[in-house]
């Protein structure tokens, strides 16, 4: 969805466009941080280095920043809503965009760093000004002038008539008028000998195929910038579609790395396994869960709030096919947990609540005491394995004494048989050991 670059004007007609602001947090506790997904679709509409809005940001709120040009990642230290840095993206726009006369943004920015100054010429009405330099971004513009971003081509330029300028005077032809003028560039006018067929686009097969993958990638970038904006239950929907679409074409197997892609393209990743739940398991969900290990786990490894949601697939799974499942649910259960999908701490935290969430009330009822006996047996096994680890603990610290060697420049930790007397005894001192 666009928006006017300058909201001011209510025209739904008007000429400037650009995307609006699309936001993405990202993080947790001291770690968090807002990715600015389409900030280089955003300073393209403005005509700007997206490093500029995204240190306006920064020195608006008070806030760190990172660019990752290569990978087009742009970052604002902190929790920030879509909404309020697009509203904030308005004052950078009348400040360092809008032209001073017309309103317009077909300004270009002067940048004169010996004379510290900036300067604006519109090429709508060719008004010429000045920036007030009193901003903290302008002393990043000062330090980072537009044309390192937007004239890298004339810089390319410059280097290849530097390049060919001294391949004519090694060749001996950089003598006389033709060597002093920088206007004549004679390797690169008679380079190419099929100028005419250059205006022609090639119509093979090949090349219609080639053009076509160009443009579905384009359309992929701007579906992304589309989809993220969609409501949550859209964008499952679409998640749900492309998982279906890829288990009817029997790609499914093969395509666990695509369907975890699609689900964080679409902000979905958490749900992932309620949505494979429903299109991969039925009766069969113990060879199921062999089968399709690999692309629970690559939702569910480390991450609680996934595996929840697995839990909540799996009630599903046992509504659907309950005559087959229900005296089932502890080996199912079992088998889940082997494969590493569930955590120990998540099966407790679901058995101590009946929730109907996902099913009724009284199936979640008999759901849960059926598989009362695995999560009983799963408690003992913990503090069993809990109790044997402490006693090993303190065996070793029994038997552990603590001897000083002169030759070591550390304190050695040595296993001694403690010796069987009645009284507490001093340890005596090794004095030779000194």
């Amino acid at each position: 969805m666009s928006v006017n670059v300058n909201r001011s004007v209510s025209d739904q007609f008007y000429r400037y466009k650009m995307p609006r602001l699309i936001a993405k947090v990202e993080g947790k506790g001291n770690g968090i941080k807002t990715v600015i997904v389409n900030m280089v679709d955003v300073a393209k509409a403005l005509n700007r280095p997206p490093t500029y809005p995204t240190k306006f940001f920064g020195c608006e709120l008070g806030a760190q920043t990172q660019f990752d040009s290569k990978n087009d990642r742009y970052i604002v230290n902190g929790s920030h809503e879509a909404n309020k840095l697009q509203d904030m993206l308005d004052g950078f726009i009348r400040k360092f965009v809008l032209c001073t006369e017309c309103d317009n943004p077909e300004t270009d920015l002067n940048v004169n760093p010996k004379k510290q100054t900036i300067g604006t010429s519109c090429k709508a009405c060719g008004n010429r000004g000045m920036l007030d330099t009193r901003h903290k971004l302008c002393t990043f513009i000062l330090k980072n002038p537009p044309e390192s971003y937007d004239s890298g081509s004339a810089s390319v330029k410059k280097e290849k008539e530097k390049k060919n300028r001294k391949k004519d005077k090694e060749n001996g032809s950089g003598s006389g008028e033709a060597g002093n003028d920088e206007n004549i560039d004679a390797p690169q006018a008679v380079d190419g000998d099929d100028d005419d067929e250059d205006w022609a686009e090639e119509t093979t097969e090949e090349a219609q195929r080639r053009r076509m993958e160009e443009i579905s990638d384009h359309a992929k970038n701007l579906t992304l910038s589309e989809d993220l904006e969609k409501p949550l239950e859209e964008r499952v929907n679409l998640f749900y579609n492309f998982v279906k679409y890829k288990k009817e074409n029997a790609t499914i197997d093969a395509a666990d790395k695509e369907i975890l892609a699609e689900a964080e393209r679409l902000d979905v990743k958490a749900m992932g396994p309620l949505i494979l739940s429903e299109l991969l398991f039925n009766e069969n969900i113990r060879d199921q869960i062999k089968k399709y290990k690999r692309h629970f786990l690559r939702f569910c490894h480390n991450n609680k709030k996934a595996q929840k949601y697995l839990l909540g697939g799996f009630e599903c799974v046992v509504k659907l096919h309950k005559v087959q499942l229900l005296s089932r649910v502890p080996i199912i259960l079992k088998d889940l947990y082997d494969a590493d999908m569930l955590d120990e701490d998540v099966i407790f935290a679901w058995a101590e609540k009946v929730s109907k969430k996902y099913v009724s009330k009284e199936l979640a009822k008999e759901i849960h005491a059926k598989a009362a006996p695995f999560v009983k047996w799963l408690k003992e096994a913990e503090e069993e394995s809990e109790g044997s680890e402490e006693e090993e603990e303190e065996e070793e610290e029994e038997n552990v004494e603590v001897v000083y060697s002169s030759s070591a420049r550390e304190l050695k930790v040595e296993t001694v048989k403690p010796a069987a007397t009645g009284k507490e005894e001093v340890d005596d001192i090794d004095i030779d050991a000194i």
